[in-house]
């Protein structure tokens, strides 16, 4: 089993949006017993709140669903649980990398669109919370990262 964690600030736009677009993919695949997938969020100001209505809606009209999942925060256990932890932000990676206690395991962390084709274009996930149009642009950008890191991972661990 390969453990997956999408991490952004508050776990309510952007972490649980790839969340629910990579565990539709895996499921479109078959590979939901070989791939697990969760997202936390770095701060705890949402803890078990549902995502953003937002992200939501916009995740709805491409046919995913987030209605069930809650933010949480990361935990110093993740990064032992986790294969793969992938922050949305420089912000965010940064910060899970300062907060990893266990020095062996920061190669786990990484920057969640370093897996997408459009790198060069677009390092981060930009936070949408307080833009309302740019929850289209988390979602393409997303869809496109979840595709590479999809590709790596069927690559990778021979699925």
């Amino acid at each position: 089993m390969v453990n997956v964690l999408f991490v952004c600030l508050g776990n309510i736009c952007r972490s649980p949006t790839a969340h629910g677009v990579f565990e539709q993919k895996i499921k479109a695949l078959g590979l939901q017993d070989k791939v697990r997938v969760d997202s936390a969020g770095t701060a705890a100001w949402h803890i078990n709140k549902p995502a953003d209505a937002r992200s939501q809606a916009e995740a709805a009209d491409k046919g995913y669903d987030l209605s069930k999942m809650r933010a949480r925060q990361v935990v110093n256990q993740d990064f032992q649980k986790f294969d793969y932890i992938l922050a949305m932000d420089y912000a965010n990676l940064y910060d899970l990398q300062s907060r990893c206690v266990y020095p062996a395991q920061l190669e786990k962390v990484a920057l969640f669109l370093s897996y997408g084709e459009d790198e060069d274009e677009n390092e981060e996930v930009p936070d949408p919370y307080y833009n309302d149009d740019g929850f289209s642009l988390v979602l393409a950008l997303i869809e496109n990262a979840a595709d590479g890191l999809l590709k790596t991972l069927i690559q990778k661990h021979n699925f």
